[in-house]
């Protein structure tokens, strides 16, 4: 039986709750991301929100920063993983972008690097923390 993945761009609060809870639950329960660093950006910040079989399954984001367009915040609740959430999240968040996107990139955790490099994105300068975790950042050509 296959499953049926929708992601759609977050436009009302019940939504909204939604995402946060999905990143409450994989930042900070999973990855034990300190919760002051989970929530910033929230309002200059464009969501989306994955749904299987109409399940709330996955979350994600992009906003505009001085240096582009930032992708941010791919999570991708645990028994809704290896099902192309993630791969359809991505693809969503870049086709919603402005056509002027010109400089497109994200701090991909290395677990999740080999996803974001089938999309066109490469590493670029040395590894480092963020909430305690190995990102690289990466940038798309």
């Amino acid at each position: 039986m296959s499953s049926k993945i929708k992601i759609k761009k977050v436009t009302n609060k019940a939504d909204l709750q939604k995402v946060f809870a999905i990143r409450e639950e994989v930042f900070i329960g999973e990855q034990s991301c300190p919760p002051e660093e989970e929530w910033e950006f929230e309002d200059e910040s464009i969501h989306f929100l994955a749904t299987v079989d109409e399940q709330p399954a996955g979350a994600t984001r992009w906003r505009k920063t001085d240096n582009g367009y930032k992708l941010e915040r791919f999570s991708v609740l645990q028994h809704f993983r290896g099902r192309g959430v993630a791969q359809a999240l991505v693809q969503a968040v870049l086709d919603d972008l402005p056509t002027d996107a010109n400089y497109i990139y994200l701090n991909g955790q290395v677990q999740a690097m080999r996803l974001y490099q089938k999309f066109g994105f490469e590493k670029t300068g040395p590894e480092f923390m963020e909430a305690g975790i190995r990102h690289y950042r990466m940038v798309k050509r």
